[in-house]
Order: C-alpha cells, then structure tokens, then sequence
C-alpha cells in the first residue's frame, strides 16, 4: 500500500505554469470559481457563498494534504504567481490500489487555451512518479464534453458510464470514469 507524505509541499512548473499550494490570500478567487454558474455547471457540489466558506475549504485542503490523503494545486502563470486561475489535484485516494482521482477546474477565460492540458501532464506525472500511483482515474458528467476532450487528449480511456449512481439536489445523475495506466 502507499504511504504517501506531501510536506514539503510539491510545487510543480510547466513551460508556462505554477502549480503551488492555495492559501488564505486565495480565498477570495477560490470564493470566485466555486460560486461561478459556468465552473460549477458539471460539479455537483454546493456553491461556496461566502468568504469563510472558501476559507473552510482551503483548510479542508491543507488537512487532506498534512494527512496524506488528497492534495490540491492552485494554477497560476508563471509570470503572475498571486493570480488563481484554478485548481488541480488529487481529490480521492485509494493508496490500497494505488489510484487516485484526478479533478480539476478553471476560471471560464482561461477555457481553450491549453491551460488544464498543461497542468494535468504534470500533475499526472507527479501521480506516477513521486506517488507511485498505479492508475489515475476521472469523474465527469457524461455532457461535459470539454473536460472529456481534454482527458482523451491526454491519453485517459473510457471506463465506465454509471447511470444514474449520484444523487444531488434532488435528481439522480449519471458519471462517466475515465483513467489512465503507469505503463
């Protein structure tokens, strides 16, 4: 089983990116992205309303990350590190099968610029090579088509289409599992 251990905390860097750990000066664009009608379209998860509730999440954040068991990226340009563009991680781990899954979302200006293509090979490099994950897997809903683009671009494969398996604000709702293999 993996043990896995995030301190010190892992920045990464693309040619044009900086994945680094979110803080309380985020907490205003993090507020921003999570209560925005087009980032949240396809992520059945309660809008953040206030400011305390996206600091409650960035310390949920932190307590995934000192605890081992989930890590959050936030995005930014490399040339403007202050400035949230979104978040990337690991949201669920399964260290007993060495998989975790993989969640991002972005600032809708940012959309179709090549940004989470970017930030999700190299987290995804991460995964295999410094967690020794073995499989790496996506959740989506089945009309996010723009997040099933970016996944098929990066080598993820179709595994499954759950019908109907979550419920949330009272309709049942389907998922699609996308993963990809340490080959």
């Amino acid at each position: 089983m993996l043990d896995i251990c995030f301190s010190p905390f892992p920045n990464l860097e693309t040619r044009r990116l900086l994945l680094k750990q979110i803080n309380s000066n985020d907490a205003d664009a993090i507020l921003a992205l999570r209560s925005n009608d087009k980032v949240m379209k396809y992520i059945p998860r309660p809008y953040l309303k206030t400011k305390k509730d996206a600091l409650e999440l960035i310390a949920m954040f932190d307590d995934k990350i000192e605890n081992g068991i989930g890590i959050n990226w936030g995005i930014y340009f490399l040339d403007e590190p202050e400035k949230l563009l979104g978040i990337i991680g690991y949201y669920r781990m399964k260290p007993e099968h060495y998989r975790a899954e993989v969640g991002y979302m972005l600032f809708p200006e940012y959309n179709g610029k090549g940004i989470v293509s970017e930030a999700l090979q190299k987290v995804v490099q991460y995964g295999f090579k410094e967690m020794q994950l073995h499989s790496i897997e996506a959740i989506l809903d089945p009309e996010n088509i723009g997040s099933e683009r970016v996944l098929l671009k990066n080598g993820f494969v179709k595994e499954a289409h759950l019908i109907e398996n979550e419920f949330y604000e009272g309709r049942f709702l389907d998922s699609m599992i996308y993963s990809l293999l340490n080959k």
